[in-house]
């Protein structure tokens, strides 16, 4: 298969992105099911992971190169045209390849018509590069590579920090390690990466973590079929000290992993504390990672489909015992880990932000009837947006009169939000997450 091909089959696999309709959460895949050869794998996801973060400002180079815009049915000519000027702006690759190649994948998409546009745009953009940069950036979403009601949103809830979580957005996040403690320690499996080639420190606040110096495919790690480490973000590693007081005197309690897929938060609660868990989700599919997860790592937990915010008899997952620790990590906006999921700034709409708080109230008062009182509620999103976290807390604490507010006041990471913890995405650290521990009284 040809460079011009693998160029095609990146377009083809941004066309329902582009058009709002689909992600890239199936990628990795399409591609292990498609012809692309392995050694252009990456190179193919690097180009879809590369639009979809510069996407605001692909686009706006792209309207400044094009007569007129492209109809719908060429969406595949339109990704081309972003690929192209992604790999001159941001790749490696040679200016004359990126624009020969691309322009060339037109006809492996059975649209040689738009070999001449593709090249004429991409040509253009070699002689006029720097005007028309400078042109387009005038635009903040532009320059900042976010969708306007984002960069409104961040602004507005975050008035000293805004640009700083524009900018970390915008980068690659670092591959982070979490080591299974009932099998090995993180001293002494700092010393394997090392033994074998792979750099890397300790995190900063998760006390099972390590963040590798350059990201690595996972059979690279020693032991990771064995279950001896997993990969995951520190900051999703803190929800385990959040409910370490809760569960950490070993006395098999009831815990509930609300909303589990795909089971990496799941898997740390079992690793850290002697619990029975019953691992909860509503997409039955995805129940299916979570019980792989928990094969590899020799981890045991029952698992259930269903929706954890619908009460009475739709509930019938639930035996009606009452659990002792619930972790509701919430269905949320995911703008605290737009770097790895860029296609969030494509996918996501102003709108959803309100529906997404309106679940998320609901599975709040959904599982706080299934708490034992003096039980514990993490609540956790991967969102840096109000609405989602101090907002709904602070609204849920109102009319819920045994629910008292429960998180640490002198935690070393992130920064007070109403009466939870907000951490912001860092470019060389953990991913932008909210906590906030309820705890029922009795």
């Amino acid at each position: 298969m040809n460079s011009g091909d693998t160029r095609a089959f990146a377009a083809q696999l941004l066309v329902p992105v582009l058009n709002g309709k689909g992600s890239l959460s199936s990628l990795d895949a399409d591609l292990a099911s498609s012809v692309i050869k392995e050694r252009d794998r990456g190179f193919v996801k690097a180009l879809c992971f590369g639009v979809c973060r510069a996407h605001p400002r692909l686009e706006a180079l792209a309207g400044q190169l094009l007569r007129e815009p492209m109809k719908q049915r060429d969406t595949d000519v339109q990704a081309l045209l972003l690929i192209g000027l992604y790999q001159i702006l941001h790749m490696r690759v040679p200016a004359h390849a990126a624009v020969s190649e691309t322009a060339g994948a037109a006809r492996a998409l059975g649209k040689p018509w738009a070999t001449r546009v593709l090249n004429g745009c991409l040509r253009r953009f070699q002689r006029e590069s720097v005007a028309l940069q400078a042109k387009v950036d005038k635009a903040a979403p532009v320059a900042l590579w976010h969708p306007d009601w984002l960069l409104l949103e961040f602004r507005d809830a975050w008035p000293d920090a805004w640009r700083a979580i524009c900018e970390a957005n915008n980068e690659a996040g670092p591959m982070t390690l979490r080591v299974n403690r009932r099998r090995v320690t993180r001293d002494t499996y700092l010393q394997r990466l090392e033994s074998a080639g792979l750099a890397a420190v300790p995190c900063r606040f998760a006390e099972d973590g390590i963040q590798l110096e350059t990201p690595c495919d996972v059979t690279q790690l020693p032991g990771f079929a064995d279950g001896d480490v997993s990969v995951q973000d520190e900051s999703a590693q803190l929800c385990a000290d959040l409910l370490a007081p809760a569960l950490a005197d070993n006395a098999e309690k009831r815990v509930l992993d609300a909303c589990s897929a795909p089971g990496g938060k799941t898997a740390h609660l079992l690793e850290r504390f002697d619990v029975r868990l019953t691992a909860l989700d509503v997409d039955a599919s995805r129940l299916k990672r979570v019980s792989s997860t928990l094969q590899r790592l020799g981890l045991e937990a029952t698992l259930h489909a269903g929706d954890a915010s619908a009460p009475g008899a739709d509930d019938a997952w639930w035996d009606g015992e009452p659990f002792d620790a619930i972790l509701l990590d919430a269905p949320c906006s995911g703008t605290g880990v737009i770097r790895r999921h860029p296609d969030i700034k494509l996918a996501r709409r102003h709108s959803d932000v309100a529906e997404l708080a309106a679940l998320q109230g609901r599975l709040l008062d959904t599982l706080w009837a299934k708490l034992a009182p003096g039980g514990i509620l993490l609540y956790a999103t991967c969102s840096v947006l109000p609405a989602e976290n101090a907002n709904q807390i602070e609204t849920f604490l109102a009319r819920t009169a045994d629910a008292v507010a429960d998180t640490p006041d002198d935690l070393d990471w992130g920064q007070p939000a109403g009466h939870g913890r907000q951490l912001f995405p860092q470019p060389a650290g953990q991913d932008g997450f909210f906590y906030a521990r309820l705890r029922k009284n009795a």
